[in-house]
């Protein structure tokens, strides 16, 4: 919690790292973009579970460069299939594909690099359309239920433990939604649009900035009202 290095894994296996997901049970869930699949891994680093096909990209089936996961309430896999497909994938907990959804475009349910992904507690999908400026929700089925528009190049989404959504950006900023979507607070906390955010159980947030290749710590401060 404080920064101190402890320990790496993945060499000879990750050639690109790219959106991470930390399970219930601490299984570590990583798109390993470049070889075209989905690791879960052990917090000991050994590989619990592999989806796709390794070194083998796929159009519209996972997958082809992948860039987030993430794993539902119910143990469910989803994956935004983001820089060479534009789909989202859902997978059972033992890695059994159940269903793909999206198509290239800017439609409701199409996508243009879908970049981020969360499924929060009411199993609703929320995927960050980067290219479109927007974040889209879905039901499990991949059925539409409504996006949030006024966003510039959303790049990730974290739900934390109250229901309370974040999303960043490349204004840069983060913007805090409640649950319905109504934007709470916005704010400019780093100069570049992090690639990447999460959170701990105490409420603090992780950005990972890329183009200054830094994580940033942003420790929880109450909510106040009109600020």
């Amino acid at each position: 919690s404080d920064g101190n290095f402890l320990t790496a894994w993945g060499g000879g296996r990750l050639r690109d790292a790219h959106g991470i997901y930390v399970g219930p049970d601490d299984h570590i869930y990583v798109c390993n973009r470049d070889e075209h699949e989905v690791l879960k891994l052990t917090p000991e680093g050994r590989v619990a579970l592999a989806l796709g096909q390794r070194g083998r990209p796929s159009l519209q089936a996972p997958f082809n460069h992948p860039a987030d996961v993430a794993v539902a309430p119910n143990g469910e896999i989803y994956v935004a299939d983001g820089y060479g497909n534009s789909a989202i994938h859902r997978f059972s907990p033992e890695g059994k594909h159940l269903r793909s959804w999206g198509a290239p475009g800017a439609g409701r349910g199409q996508f243009t690099t879908p970049h981020g992904i969360w499924v929060d507690v009411r199993e609703r999908v929320l995927v960050a359309d980067r290219e479109n400026n927007r974040v889209q929700l879905f039901s499990p089925e991949g059925d539409f239920y409504g996006e949030w528009a006024d966003l510039y190049h959303p790049m990730d989404i974290y739900v934390d433990r109250a229901g309370t959504i974040y999303v960043t950006d490349q204004i840069p900023r983060i913007t805090m939604y409640s649950a319905d979507g109504r934007i709470l607070a916005r704010g400019r906390p780093v100069t570049l649009g992090a690639h990447g955010v999460w959170g701990d159980s105490r409420g603090n947030l992780y950005l990972a900035e890329v183009g200054v290749n830094q994580v940033t710590k942003l420790a929880r401060r109450p909510l106040v009202a009109g600020a």
